[in-house]
């Protein structure tokens, strides 16, 4: 692990209160995130790497590399001694299994994440899925706080969202909440293999690709394009245009299914603000007609989400694990 190769953070406040101490691990298509958190609840540090790409043996890789990152904060804080570590990853998960099902971007099937991270790090280990970890940190301390029944969308290099029903999670064996991979179009073809899905349409990725491929341009994401629209390039305002027409459709079903209190949206696409939220809201409130209307929130607990999400789910872990028993 080279210095250039690794970013590290200093250490931050502690919005997760007293508690045990735990290793937190958010894995994504880029990179993965690691932190340590101590017993009063600080981010004493958080490391970020390369995610690795191996193939069919990403897997394996991951599982080396969060070891790696475990020893490296053993080595630079040995006053502090997890005794739980939380894994995300993206794709889709089994939370209940402790499986990555599939990931189409990773390589993997089927891999058994949480027992191999248990025998890497020698630690209990709580495993899910990146956004719906993240959605738990947004219902638990963040903007989703003060709702339950709420959904917390997460709008970047893909789209998904977690789903709180009467204040619990749903996971509907790991498939619920893949927002990303409904229909809201006649295209462009999606990487999952579907037409038209919101994911190929409205997320930050596909935007910047689909207003590439229209203006014969070469601008690195949305941010840029939507700086484009403002300053009157057609090109981009139709394509911002059409992303926003394909998330307030995609809003509109989940609103009729689902009666949410609030719709909470995360993710990079969540750092254009009010170019955002508020023609957002004005379409999806022209679709809908007796349905409740939820309130939209940009979230609120910022990049950490994931690992401190993980880290939640990981004081869980020792919350609800049986006493051992006693010696005789």
């Amino acid at each position: 692990m080279t210095a250039d190769a690794l970013a590290s953070q200093a250490p931050t406040a502690a919005p997760l209160g007293s508690g045990a101490p735990v290793l937190a691990f958010d894995v994504g298509g880029t990179d993965t995130k690691a932190a340590l958190v101590d017993a009063d609840g600080r981010l004493v540090r958080v490391l970020r790497i390369p995610t690795p790409h191996a193939g069919e043996a990403t897997g394996d890789a991951v599982v080396d590399a969060i070891a790696g990152l475990a020893a490296r904060f053993t080595a630079e804080h040995p006053d502090v001694v997890p005794q739980a570590a939380g894994l995300l990853v993206p794709g889709h998960v089994d939370d209940a299994a402790g499986v990555g099902v599939f990931a189409e971007n990773l390589g993997w099937h089927d891999f058994p994440f949480r027992d191999r991270a248990e025998q890497a790090l020698g630690l209990p280990v709580s495993f899910s899925h990146d956004v719906r970890g993240a959605g738990e940190a947004e219902h638990r301390l963040g903007a989703a706080a003060p709702y339950r029944d709420v959904v917390v969308m997460a709008i970047g290099t893909g789209i998904a969202g977690a789903v709180f029903v009467d204040g619990r999670l749903y996971t509907g064996g790991g498939m619920a909440g893949e927002m990303g991979h409904s229909r809201v179009a006649d295209g462009p073809v999606c990487a999952c293999g579907g037409i038209g899905c919101l994911e190929a349409v409205a997320s930050a990725a596909s935007i910047a690709r689909r207003y590439n491929a229209a203006a014969g341009a070469d601008v690195p994401g949305a941010r840029e394009v939507l700086e484009r629209a403002q300053h009157e390039d057609a090109v981009a305002q139709r394509v911002w245009e059409s992303a926003l027409d394909a998330l307030a459709l995609d809003l509109s079903h989940t609103v009729a299914l689902l009666a949410p209190e609030a719709i909470v949206i995360g993710g990079g696409l969540a750092q254009a603000g009010p170019a955002l939220f508020e023609p957002l809201a004005a379409k999806l409130d022209g679709i809908l007609t007796f349905h409740r209307r939820p309130v939209l929130l940009p979230a609120s607990i910022g990049e950490n989400a994931g690992v401190i999400g993980a880290a939640l789910r990981a004081r869980d872990l020792l919350v609800t694990a049986p006493a051992p028993e006693p010696a005789s």
